[in-house]
């Protein structure tokens, strides 16, 4: 908000966002006795995948960025695993998280690219490294 650092600027920041000021409005339909359980978990997921993205942005090696950029695409998982628990419990409809399962789609995709560049740059720095003498 006030950092204007490079993680602001990625295409996949604004979709995590998205994504997790959507969770926060639908999880508000659920019912009182899953605030403390699904609710706070499906929040707490879609919250991660858009730190660990901000933070994972702000590492200097490709090795850290690649960790916590796994760590957001898992925490994406968790909230897809829990949207679909929350339909089969009918605490929402199919049709009320078609949004939310769009964002959920390109966020996971864009950050699948991210892990792949930063793989790329792990992989180009161990072979130089191993080349050098």
């Amino acid at each position: 908000m006030f950092l204007e650092l490079g993680h602001t600027k990625l295409i996949a920041y604004g979709y995590s966002k998205a994504l997790t000021l959507e969770c926060y409005k639908i999880t508000k339909f659920f019912l009182k006795d899953e605030h403390f359980a699904m609710v706070q978990q499906i929040r707490r997921a879609a919250l991660s995948v858009h730190l660990n993205l901000a933070e994972g942005a702000s590492r200097r090696s490709a090795a850290e960025r690649r960790r916590f950029y796994e760590i957001s695409r898992g925490s994406i998982i968790e909230v897809d695993t829990a949207l679909d628990i929350a339909v089969s419990l009918h605490y929402i409809s199919a049709d009320q998280i078609n949004e939310i399962g769009e964002l959920i789609l390109k966020t996971f995709k864009l950050i699948t690219g991210m892990i792949r560049q930063s793989e790329g740059k792990i992989l180009t720095t161990a072979h130089s490294t191993l080349t050098t003498p």
